[in-house]
């Protein structure tokens, strides 16, 4: 078994969080998705290479990155996969889990609170609201919807730590302005418009419009550079495919076992939300 030290002085994760760069941030969610599929699978150690092909990052900046987390693994060997994956919980916040409560019980909404993906990661689903008449009362993955008007006195007896707007535009302001003067201070909202809060609120916004822009990009980019020589990326390639000129052991297998089963998760799960609908006062079933 691989050797694991905790950060310097014992410093929390909590204590590490503002030293770490966003991006980096980001590159940690990822990690950890695929460490829960390694172990999962049963892997118990993995390498830095085998960990960054996984992540589509190259092992450096894997290495980088995981050294905001204080000393991890032991070269030539590899990280403890469970440890690991435990020390980025705790850094992301994750340790304790969240509770969640979703404002829109629309086609969005619905399969938001549907998707299994988030109790594994500790995210739960606690409430969902909405005003329409006929949305009010439905049962929606086992959470009755309930109206938006009693927002404030659910989230007092719930205790969520994040919220989630899937509304339409003309709707997502008020959705915010009621879950800020709930007291939610975490906000995920789906709505492409640029929503208002207090600075105190950490808001974040998904623009599926602008993430499907970007594929369209970068699909043009990719097509143009198809006809450039391909040995400019040799370097990167080489470095990576050493995992698989290397003798199959059961360890390995299981690895690229678990690795390719993490991929078309990953490539399954990206295609899955659909844009609100704008019918109806909320957002409409």
């Amino acid at each position: 078994m691989t050797e694991q030290h905790e950060a310097p002085g014992g410093v929390s994760g909590r204590a590490l969080q503002k030293d770490i760069p966003q991006a980096t941030v980001a590159r940690l969610a990822t990690y950890l998705r695929v460490l829960a599929t390694l172990a999962d699978e049963g892997v118990a150690i993995v390498s830095s290479e085998e960990l960054a092909v996984a992540a589509g990052v190259n092992s450096a900046k894997l290495r980088k990155d995981l050294s905001f987390l204080g000393p991890n693994g032991v070269r030539g060997v590899g990280y403890d996969v469970a440890r690991l994956r435990t020390r980025i919980e705790d850094v992301l916040g994750l340790s304790q889990g969240h509770r969640v409560v979703l404002v829109g019980a629309g086609n969005l909404g619905r399969a938001l609170v549907g998707y299994g993906g988030f109790q594994r990661r500790g995210f739960t689903v606690v409430g969902i609201f909405d005003n329409h008449p006929e949305v009010i009362g439905l049962s929606v993955a086992g959470l009755v919807v309930c109206d938006v008007a009693g927002l404030a006195e659910a989230v007092a007896a719930l205790e969520p730590t994040i919220a989630v707007i899937t509304v339409p535009d003309d709707a997502a302001q008020d959705a915010c302005d009621r879950l800020v003067a709930a007291g939610l201070q975490s906000i995920l909202s789906f709505a492409p418009c640029e929503l208002i809060a207090p600075t105190t609120v950490e808001l974040r916004r998904v623009d599926l419009a602008v993430e499907l822009q970007m594929l369209s990009f970068e699909r043009v980019r990719n097509a143009d550079n198809a006809s450039e020589p391909v040995a400019k990326a040799a370097p990167e390639v080489a470095r990576s495919s050493r995992i698989s000129h290397r003798a199959p052991t059961a360890h390995t297998s299981a690895v690229h076992q678990a690795l390719k089963h993490s991929a078309a998760a990953h490539t399954a799960s990206s295609h899955t939300a659909t844009e609100p609908s704008s019918k109806g006062s909320v957002v409409s079933p």
